[in-house]
């Protein structure tokens, strides 16, 4: 009897370490699949913001051209006006000539430097 008992113990733990081996496998299952569902979703969300940053730069690149060819047409309209004014001109504007008055100071003395050979 004593056998039977110590047969039937030691089948009921193998087999309840066979059953647990089992959940086991299916949560290391579900865990990898898990985390393959999330590194899909994370690549595609990569993916959508790479497009959407590659159609903002064109958009950029295009309103930088624009930008240029207007920058380009108003120094060329400075250069054209720069080269027709002069004195008499701003004179009739209404501007006059500045005279500058700078402060000075007086030297406080001179420093005499001796020759070292060294």
């Amino acid at each position: 009897m004593r056998q039977a008992t110590l047969q039937l113990k030691t089948r009921i733990q193998h087999i309840d370490i066979m059953n647990n081996n089992i959940e086991v496998r299916k949560i290391i299952l579900n865990a990898i699949l898990s985390i393959f569902v999330a590194l899909a979703i994370w690549y595609v969300i990569i993916l959508i913001t790479m497009v959407v940053n590659i159609v903002e730069r064109r958009t950029l690149e295009k309103k930088s051209l624009s930008l240029s060819n207007e920058v380009s047409n108003l120094e060329l309209s400075y250069l054209s006006v720069s080269g027709s004014i002069d004195l008499p001109l701003s004179l009739s504007m209404g501007f006059k000539e500045a005279h500058a008055n700078f402060a000075t100071r007086k030297s406080l003395g001179s420093l005499k430097l001796t020759n070292n050979e060294i």
